[in-house]
């Protein structure tokens, strides 16, 4: 399932690697894995990428055309390695300035030379000229190697600098260069380099460049990912790396179709618009017509209009009839009953976008509703949206995370109370006359991936965070982000009902203290954050990505977002902090935040454990036993405010007042923020704020 770059992997050239099957076993019988980088491919592959072997041909541009990366595996002569037969070794001039071109219209290259580079009648360097790079013959040799070998250096990983926005080295903790040569390069970053006591002492073995728009990385041994190779030390998550930092150039950034052939341009749709927006300016806040603010015939006007023009669009939608039906007639017995208090439970009934999970298909919505994080009001909104089912997500929640009510869905375009926080399209907001069992829930993963990119993009930054360039693609790439948030809602959702549960706010509707619903939220997206685990070694390629985004979406936007007044969401980003930054996992210093990526996903599932057993033993505890064991386990890491009661203990609680009198004494601001979030907040706050009402296509 390619969900990142497109590979291609040069065997036209005399290469000394193959990726094809059987091909190694013909190059070199007596040790394949010597003459294979197949499981780099499958590696790559396993993380989303597409590969494929280009065997035959020159690089033209419109070979390159469809590709975001390139290797060259180290070309040869034959007399001097077992290569693939095809082609020659040497680039001719035209290939170069095709390849040059490219890169530098943000092509990504990934060259793998040799020891003896002079010697195998390849014309690399010609090309690497063009860059300002140049693979030096010779062989290294030093004490400090693998397996006692003097030419198997380990070659020394030179830290990122720290206000760079990726990092090519992040979870590589070292890497062996077998009969490596060394590299000159003018401007380049060092990524490893031969030690002090080798010979040649300090000198680049692995460097990356970034003319123009394009990314080069080189690397002075291509044994290194070879088969018999890529799992010794780091070398499969440099190689890993290396190739998703290679695809950044032409990845980030690319825009993403949230509106399909003209639905939103129709005159029916922008009348009904516009008729909306009119009529939720004269509307009170339980939806009814305020006659201080609009007439009744001005409103009877309005409705007539609307209607109009949802007949008028009906056509568009034909799986919807008899939902845009009722929601005429509902429409017309609101303005016949006086325009009071709206009720469109018989349209909320007939809309069923849960039994329409299909990739692609748009639904007109129209009801009276408040917005979830945005306006409170009861008033008419109108959109047009988009359901995203692909089939890798389908398939997801038939594999064991079944979620029937979860829709995932993008804007197409939408009325005021939507250019707002809100990312949520739920029945329970829409205006009715009794309360029905739900069946669906929508969730704009679009708007949700849209903020996220934004503030975690401006946090890196912020906070000088070099992050793997696998998640800096995430941060680049809206479709990219907007399938990783389908996923991870999916999985979160489902959470809810699921595992030891001493109560469940979402379904018991009972008033509880706030960091109860703090702990269920960073539940769930522990659990999601666990589970990702076990989807990404069953080959689900947005389930790392989804890690990244559960990490930065609770570490960078959720405690700086809203008000401070019993803010759950901001509280369980809080507790994420302090756990990592008491764990080791994550630091902040000399005004930087860092992050170990190897120790990060042991961190994060060793805090959903203790959240767990904090559940489990809530079985066999009373309501408000749990809510102090709760609030205890709170402010072990997120202290509570001096001045709370609750961390008093139970004598200074109404203990002997029914249970909703002790939640009156939870302080607004009960668990405050840490100086870090403090100054966070003031720098990242109207980045924050700019970003509530962005969608997909803005972002």
């Amino acid at each position: 399932m390619k969900i990142l770059a497109n590979v291609l992997f040069d065997e036209s050239h005399a290469n000394a690697w193959s990726i094809r099957p059987g091909m190694p076993e013909r190059m070199n019988p007596a040790n394949p894995g010597d003459a294979s980088y197949q499981q780099a491919a499958e590696l790559l592959r396993h993380r989303g990428h597409d590969v494929t072997p280009q065997v035959e041909g020159h690089f033209t541009d419109e070979v390159l055309a469809p590709y975001d990366v390139l290797v060259l595996a180290h070309p040869s002569e034959p007399a001097w390695e077992r290569t693939t037969w095809l082609g020659s070794p040497l680039l001719t001039a035209d290939e170069i300035d095709v390849v040059e071109r490219w890169v530098r219209g943000g092509g990504g290259l990934v060259v793998l030379g040799e020891c003896d580079q002079d010697k195998y009648g390849n014309n690399l360097n010609d090309l690497l000229a063009r860059f300002g790079v140049r693979i030096i013959t010779t062989t290294v040799q030093d004490l400090h190697n693998h397996q006692g070998v003097a030419t198997w250096v380990l070659g020394e990983l030179v830290p990122h600098p720290i206000l760079a926005d990726e990092d090519v080295l992040a979870g590589v903790s070292g890497a062996c260069f077998y009969r490596a040569g060394v590299i000159e390069a003018a401007d380049a970053q060092v990524l490893a380099r031969t030690s002090r006591t080798a010979d040649p002492a300090g000198l680049p073995l692995a460097v990356t460049v970034e003319p123009d728009a394009g990314r080069v990385a080189v690397f002075a041994d291509s044994d290194l990912f070879g088969d018999d190779s890529i799992a010794d030390y780091s070398q499969s998550e440099l190689w890993a790396n290396t190739v998703a930092w290679a695809a950044g150039g032409r990845m980030d950034g690319r825009a993403v179709d949230t509106r399909s052939a003209d639905v939103a341009d129709d005159p029916a749709w922008r009348a009904l618009k516009a008729s909306v927006s009119a009529l939720r300016s004269g509307q009170a806040k339980d939806g009814s017509v305020d006659a201080d603010l609009m007439d009744a015939s001005a409103a009877a006007d309005l409705v007539a209009q609307i209607v109009a023009c949802t007949r008028q669009l009906a056509a568009r939608f034909p799986y919807d009839e008899g939902y845009l039906t009722q929601v005429c007639t509902d429409l017309e017995r609101w303005a016949a009953d006086g325009f009071g208090v709206p009720d469109f439970l018989d349209s909320l009934l007939q809309f069923r976008p849960d039994l329409q999970r299909v990739d692609g298909r748009e639904h007109l919505v129209l009801f009276p509703m408040y917005t979830q994080n945005g306006n409170p009001n009861r008033n008419f909104e109108a959109l047009l949206i988009r359901v995203m089912w692909p089939s890798w997500l389908a398939e997801v929640e038939q594999g064991g995370y079944d979620n029937p009510m979860f829709v995932p869905i993008t804007f197409i375009d939408f009325t005021e109370g939507y250019d707002t926080h809100s990312a949520v399209l739920f029945p329970e907001t829409v205006a009715v006359r009794e309360v029905p069992r739900f069946s669906w829930g929508g969730i704009f993963c679009d708007r949700e991936a849209a903020r996220f990119r934004t503030v975690s993009t401006a946090a890196a930054e912020t906070l000088r965070l070099a992050v793997p360039p696998d998640a800096a693609r995430l941060l680049g790439n809206q479709d990219l982000a907007q399938g990783t948030f389908a996923l991870w809602d999916l999985v979160h959702d489902r959470t809810h009902s699921h595992g030891d549960l001493p109560f469940d706010p979402f379904m018991i509707k009972q008033r509880m203290p706030f960091w109860m619903y703090a702990l269920e939220e960073l539940r769930c997206d522990l659990n999601a954050f666990r589970s990702t685990l076990a989807l990404e070694a069953d080959g689900q390629a947005h389930a790392r990505l989804v890690r990244f985004a559960i990490v930065f979406d609770r570490l960078f936007r959720f405690p700086i977002t809203g008000n401070r007044v019993r803010n759950y969401d901001g509280l369980g980003g809080q507790l994420l902090f302090s756990y990592l930054h008491r764990a080791g996992v994550l630091h902040w210093t000399d005004n930087a935040l860092s992050l170990d990526w190897v120790r990060l996903p042991g961190a994060v599932v060793d805090l959903c454990d203790e959240v767990e057993r904090l559940y489990h033993d809530g079985i066999d505890r009373s309501k408000v036993g749990h809510w102090m064991a709760a609030h205890e386990f709170v402010s072990r890491y997120v202290p509570a405010h001096p001045a709370s009661v609750w961390a008093q203990g139970i004598t200074a609680l109404p203990h002997q007042e029914e249970p909703r009198k002790m939640v009156d004494e939870v302080l607004p601001d009960e668990f405050p923020l840490n100086v870090f979030y403090e100054a966070l907040k003031r720098k990242l706050g109207d980045v924050v704020e700019s970003a509530a009402g962005i969608t997909g296509a803005a972002a």
